[in-house]
């Protein structure tokens, strides 16, 4: 898969709550999917489809430990979303350490 597909695929799973909210579940160690549902009123299957998604962004994987299913993180599972969005948190920090600098300057002159 072409790496913007792969991006447009991550954005869409990451673009709704209850999948993020499932992702930083997963961030703290692999859950099955009850394990997964207790947190929300939602139905099993609803939250298998939130599952699915993000699975096919790559985002998770699914494991096989006897008759459990859990789920975890994937490795790297971010990095194509991360390395889209570093030069715009480069150019943000830097606009605002050109800020601080200016308004720094600006308080020592009113001094």
């Amino acid at each position: 898969m072409e790496r913007t597909d792969r991006l447009s695929t991550a954005f869409y799973a990451l673009s709704d709550p209850t999948r993020r909210s499932i992702l930083a579940r997963l961030a703290a160690g692999e859950a099955t999917v009850s394990e997964l549902m207790k947190p929300f009123d939602l139905s099993q299957p609803t939250i298998s489809k939130h599952l699915k998604v993000l699975e096919q962004a790559g985002l998770i994987e699914g494991g096989r430990d006897a008759q459990r299913r859990p789920r975890r993180l994937a490795p790297f599972a971010l990095k194509d979303v991360s390395e889209w969005i570093e030069p715009f948190r480069q150019q943000w920090e830097k606009r605002l350490n050109n800020l601080d600098s200016h308004l720094a300057k600006a308080k020592f002159k009113e001094k």
